[in-house]
């Protein structure tokens, strides 16, 4: 991943945005990591995976409870979070 201080980003966005295109690029501000910015069909992308991982999980959780395993919310949620 090619990376940026948030200056750079700043003052050459429009190259930041065609480097993001290609590969996600981190941007760092003192020296720290603190934003990433992707294309919107990698964004999508990853929008639809965390999609497919809650699916995925609530499912678990729902045959947890037909099952007698789960009996109430924060069991439920507490599933959802660490399975």
């Amino acid at each position: 991943m090619q990376a940026m201080t948030a200056n750079e980003a700043k003052t050459q966005f429009g190259d930041a945005l065609l480097k993001a295109q290609r590969s996600p690029v981190q941007i760092n501000k003192h020296g720290k990591p603190v934003a990433v910015m992707l294309s919107i069909e990698d964004y999508e992308n990853l929008e639809a995976l965390k999609l497919q991982w809650l699916q995925l999980r609530a499912a678990n959780a729902e045959k947890q409870i037909k099952h007698n395993e789960i009996v109430d919310g924060e069991d439920f949620i507490n599933l959802l979070i660490n399975s």
